[in-house]
């Protein structure tokens, strides 16, 4: 599939949002604070799939 540049920021964006909650999650093992940010980087997951769905389905370059 092709996608177009708007695409491709946008899923780097959350990709990298992603791995900063995931190595603080590693960070804090053990703590609280490691079990939320695992949380919010899977739903941050989920977010990113609506997004990059719902561009692919907007975008002429992308569909």
């Amino acid at each position: 599939m092709k996608t177009c540049h708007q695409f491709d920021t946008v899923r780097v964006e959350y990709e990298r949002e992603i791995g900063f909650m995931l190595a603080h999650s590693k960070r804090h093992e053990g703590r609280p604070a490691a079990k939320s940010s695992a949380k919010q980087a899977a739903s941050t997951k989920q977010r990113m799939a609506r997004a990059l769905n719902s561009h692919v389905g907007r975008c002429p370059e992308c569909g």
